[in-house]
């Protein structure tokens, strides 16, 4: 099970969600502004934080900026707001994840756990990647080319991870939109936009792809070669 720090400051809300949570059998922290939640992930760390966005001391989208400047602790956003704009926003500014207010306690679980999953806190933690000279691991978030490491963001290492645990399939931008950006609509030009960045870290090119190649028209393919590579 998580250590989940939940930030909400409606005292019955909270109360619900550490009540839940609790009997699921995570266990839970629990803070009512901004500051304090900056102060728990930068001090004490955890595993998930469920992030409400109307906070007394700062709006909960900059409390999300903050803390994606010390920690890449996945949060989930727990909000009253279902704008699709500040959605998009939010997801941009580094949310896992968002629930709009009201939703159930198999809501929120289910959620949870497919976020801990993408992370390697969940069941498959762990896991270990290795193609050719790459070398992914999904748990402590760090992955080397050639025994070096590479500096991946945040969402470039999500979409290595999550295409690298797919050798031979033909991942679609609009799943790649799903479940690694968490979006269910958007531009090819996000994705695109990410894999360049990607691939010249890799040291490839799409016209010259090592471990990432382009299917026209359909999606992105890690396939592994006879030499242990990836198709081209």
């Amino acid at each position: 099970m998580a250590t989940v720090l939940v930030v909400e400051d409606d005292p019955f809300v909270r109360s619900a969600l550490i009540r839940h949570l609790t009997e699921s059998g995570h266990a839970v922290r629990s803070v009512g502004t901004a500051l304090e939640a900056l102060r728990e992930v930068a001090q004490v760390g955890c595993d998930v934080v469920i992030l409400d966005l109307g906070l007394p001391d700062l709006d909960g989208g900059e409390a999300l900026k903050m803390i994606r400047g010390v920690t890449d602790i996945p949060v989930i956003i727990s909000t009253a707001r279902d704008e699709e704009s500040e959605i998009i926003r939010l997801l941009n500014d580094g949310a896992d994840d968002y629930l709009v207010k009201p939703f159930s306690a198999e809501h929120l679980s289910a959620r949870m756990a497919a976020v801990l999953r993408r992370y390697g806190t969940g069941p498959g933690a762990g896991q270990q990647l290795s193609v050719g000279g790459l070398r992914i691991d999904v748990q402590r978030r760090e992955a080397q080319l050639d025994g070096r490491p590479l500096d991946l963001t945040r969402r470039e290492f999500d979409l290595l991870a999550f295409l690298a645990a797919r050798p031979g399939v033909v991942v679609s931008r609009k799943e790649l939109l799903a479940e690694v950006w968490r979006q269910p609509y958007g531009t090819d030009q996000t994705i695109d936009v990410h894999l360049s960045w990607l691939r010249r870290k890799l040291g490839e090119t799409a016209s010259r792809p090592r471990y990432l190649h382009t299917v026209r028209g359909v999606g992105v393919q890690r396939d592994v070669t006879a030499d242990g590579g990836l198709a081209g």
